[in-house]
């Protein structure tokens, strides 16, 4: 029986990875870190309520095995590039080395496609040195998954990306061979692939495209 934290559970993809996580036999002790409360009751579930600023101090002396992250912004919600960076970078970093300190040998994180350190493009450049840093912590196992678009219904209002949602839905099939990563893929289904892949850990360093993550989902 496994513990696992989780950071970004209130998120899309977060709170599928919440829930899922919750009705897995394999787990005995979930906890979600969050900035408020998230109204759920469940045997399994210990909610932490901290940020960035006070991780360290919530996190303290919490043993796991694993940490799940899907933490993550908007250019609109967050223009200031410092505190994009902050949410985006330096708070999955500090997760993941934190969860290590405290036992955690698996490390499982959202970023996106096209991440790319040495990109010339702040997302994908942020997203990219998001990745080399957690994976040069060293966990027994680090997983990252590439998603393009993510298909759900989101709590917050984002008129534009649902209408890119509604374009992927038509064109997804038009992805074929090597163009496959570019497909959509369900927030449910990205939790799904993520959890799944915990039971099937046999690389040290793997990054997950829609293919290999749909794969993991039969």
């Amino acid at each position: 029986m496994k513990k696992a934290i989780v950071y970004g559970a209130s998120g899309l993809v977060g709170s599928y990875i919440l829930e899922n996580l919750l009705t897995n036999i394999n787990y005995e002790q979930i906890i979600a870190v969050v900035r408020k409360d998230l109204n759920i009751q469940h045997p399994k579930l210990k909610t932490l309520i901290g940020d960035f600023n006070s991780l360290p101090e919530v996190v303290k002396d919490i043993q796991v095995d694993e940490v799940f992250i899907a933490l993550g912004t908007t250019q609109k919600k967050t223009p200031d590039k410092k505190l994009y960076s902050q949410i985006d970078h330096d708070y999955p970093v500090l997760a993941a080395k934190l969860a290590k300190e405290n036992g955690a040998k698996a490390v499982f994180l959202v970023s996106a496609i096209g991440a790319n350190a040495n990109s010339s493009i702040f997302y994908t450049k942020m997203k990219g040195e998001t990745e080399q840093d957690i994976i040069s912590l060293n966990l027994d196992y680090t997983y990252i998954f590439r998603p393009s678009m993510i298909l759900g219904n989101r709590k917050e209002s984002r008129p534009l990306e649902k209408v890119f949602i509604g374009i992927f839905k038509f064109i997804n099939p038009l992805f074929v061979g090597s163009l496959s990563k570019y497909k959509g893929i369900e927030a449910s289904d990205i939790a799904k692939s993520m959890i799944s892949s915990a039971n099937h850990l046999n690389e040290k360093v793997k990054i997950l495209h829609w293919e290999e993550m749909t794969a993991l989902l039969k």
